[in-house]
């Protein structure tokens, strides 16, 4: 695995395989490092479902993990838990409920009342349990075709936000309808951020991050968290690095 300093967090570059063991050493140390509870933002799409089938192949959730861990998304549709399309639904079903974790270990977004009603609801819920001023201690995240991570979409309002203490909210994202998303000051008060990229069809995206100036993409948010985050990244979505 290679390891290179940016902008936006440290990059290491290796097979899949490896990004994976690498992901699953984090968990473990932030729940050294955090004790119980530690809080833990899945995110959706292909790859975090592909980490899920290996981690539970490979059992490689250590027992610390388990048992100190409560989890959550980083960001959610306004769908059912039980829809193919819900981040927490999809985590729950294929990795969550197979570790048998407990109800009481698992902190989903109420996506059952109005966008804004759940996103109030949460953010209270979290700080209510967590701590004022928190956020997720491990925060896992994803980037987009267009440069857009949890739902943090280019041109979104989430990126005007001038206010410290809101750390979760929902949004209208124009043809996607509306969704709940940690916010800019969110990942700011995270204490560490994993951004998964893998697959060849990231990889011009990801060049174009990693060189093009600052605010060309929602990503380049996490430039103001660098020393917090790291990101895996796959050889074919590394390629043009």
């Amino acid at each position: 695995m290679t390891e290179t300093r940016t902008p936006y967090g440290t990059l290491r570059t290796g097979s899949l395989e490896t990004i994976f063991e690498r992901l699953a050493a984090i968990l473990t140390e932030t729940a050294g490092q955090r004790g119980d509870p530690f809080t833990i933002g899945l995110t959706g799409g292909s790859t975090p479902k592909a980490f899920y089938a290996w981690a539970l192949e490979h059992s490689a959730i250590e027992a610390s993990v388990r048992a100190g861990a409560v989890w959550s998304v980083s960001d959610e549709r306004m769908v059912p838990l039980d829809d193919n399309e819900s981040n927490f639904g999809i985590a729950d079903r294929q990795f969550l409920e197979p570790l048998r974790i407990p109800p009481e270990r698992k902190f989903p977004w109420p996506v059952t009342v109005d966008p804004h009603s759940a996103a109030r609801a949460f953010d209270m819920r979290f700080h209510e349990r967590f701590g004022e001023g928190r956020a997720f201690d491990l925060c896992l995240l994803g980037m987009g075709d267009d440069g857009h991570t949890a739902s943090i979409f280019p041109g979104s309002p989430l990126l005007a936000i001038d206010s410290p203490g809101t750390h979760f909210s929902s949004v209208d994202v124009p043809g996607k309808g509306w969704r709940l998303s940690i916010t800019p000051q969110g990942l700011a008060a995270c204490r560490r951020i994993v951004v998964m990229v893998t697959g060849k069809a990231k990889a011009e995206r990801l060049a174009a991050v990693m060189r093009e100036p600052p605010g060309s993409y929602p990503v380049q948010i996490l430039a103001e968290a660098a020393e917090r985050v790291e990101w895996l990244v796959d050889d074919a979505a590394g390629a043009l690095l």
